[in-house]
């Protein structure tokens, strides 16, 4: 039977190669129920070539310092909260997080307004509950059940979007490592080797605080944008051939200038100065982030491959770059126009794109 091909592997799948060969290479100490020790993990995530030159490619673009610190909160009891303006890859490494630890990503919870107590705690099959009462097999348990009776990481992305009561019925489970079940007089206890990483935006709309209490039960590490304009243009490119892969476009790499172009506009807009500080700018109300530019550029290089040449250019990426920069048409727009005539039209080698992007503007 043919293997139906998935659209995106889970990162201990798409990875298992790595995964395997570290671990042959691991004699360091292993906190319970790890599938890597510590040291493992980090370089997992920072990329290094092991002595029999498997190349473990790098999953963060950033400080190695910043890995450290999360691997050791999650060796400890403490749990990781991951803070950032969005598009600085805390659910990348989040999943590689949990993948190189646990050997499972999946166990996960995907916060948004909507989402209830049920899906962090325990829900019910009511069809069961009726006919049988209250039982264990009646219970329908959430992720992150599953992670403390079999002592694995679980996930909660966007944090700040679930609502405040909602947030706050993690407290029991992550300072008592316990979760009640007065319903059953009963409780789950946590296996050694659970922990939770969950993840949230410190610039965002529509994101609700954390208490006091909560935030006491976690570890924070806040992720940056990236330092430097190479160091983003590294992850763009990165990120854009191994979405080029998955979705089977042609094997032509991205234009090395044209992603340039993409992570300069939108750190000049995203900072309001230019790369060389000598301009002010208006800044716009979107956040401008790296996944962004992946998504501008992924989207540029599927036009140039099924409707261009192949070859990636200014035309490709300027209908979702103007997309990506105006969210408000009002004061975006006029934060746009102004950055075209002013810093884009007076820049030696870019009359293409100034012209490119004045079209579809």
């Amino acid at each position: 039977m043919t293997a139906i091909p998935i659209l995106r592997q889970h990162a201990e799948h798409e990875y298992a190669h790595e995964l395997r060969a570290l671990a042959q290479f691991d004699d360091r100490q292993r906190p319970p129920n790890w599938q890597l020790s510590p040291w493992a993990v980090v370089t997992y995530l920072m990329g290094a070539t092991l002595e029999d030159g498997t190349d473990i490619t790098p999953k963060y673009v950033g400080e190695r310092r910043l890995i450290e610190i999360a691997v050791a909160t999650l060796a400890t009891d403490r749990a990781l909260l991951l803070l950032g303006v969005p598009g600085t890859a805390k659910s990348w490494v989040s999943e590689h997080l949990a993948a190189a630890i646990s050997g499972d990503s999946t166990l996960l919870v995907q916060g948004t307004a909507g989402t209830s107590e049920e899906a962090i705690r325990y829900g019910w099959n009511y069809a069961r509950l009726l006919a049988e009462g209250p039982s264990r097999a009646a219970l329908v348990e959430s992720p992150i059940v599953r992670a403390m009776q079999t002592g694995k990481l679980a996930r909660l992305e966007e944090l700040t979007r679930v609502p405040s009561d909602v947030q706050d019925s993690l407290i029991t489970v992550l300072s008592e490592k316990t979760l009640p079940i007065p319903e059953l007089n009963d409780e789950v206890q946590a296996v050694r080797g659970f922990n939770l990483i969950a993840t949230a935006n410190n610039r965002d709309r529509g994101v609700n605080e954390l208490s006091s209490a909560l935030k006491r039960r976690f570890n924070t590490v806040i992720l940056p944008v990236p330092d430097s304009l190479e160091d983003e243009v590294s992850i763009v490119t990165r990120r854009v051939e191994s979405l080029g892969r998955s979705l089977e476009l042609p094997a032509v790499p991205p234009a090395i200038e044209e992603v340039r172009r993409v992570v300069t506009v939108f750190r000049e807009l995203r900072s309001g100065l230019t790369g060389d500080g000598k301009t002010k700018l208006k800044t716009t109300t979107g956040t401008l982030s790296t996944a962004e530019a992946i998504s501008v550029v992924s989207h540029g290089l599927a036009l140039s491959a099924h409707f261009g040449d192949g070859q990636l250019r200014a035309h490709d990426v300027a209908a979702s770059l103007v997309g990506a920069v105006i969210k408000d048409p009002v004061q975006d727009r006029v934060a746009w126009q102004e950055y075209l005539e002013t810093v884009v039209k007076e820049r030696d080698g870019w009359k293409d794109f100034y012209r490119a992007c004045r079209t579809v503007s």
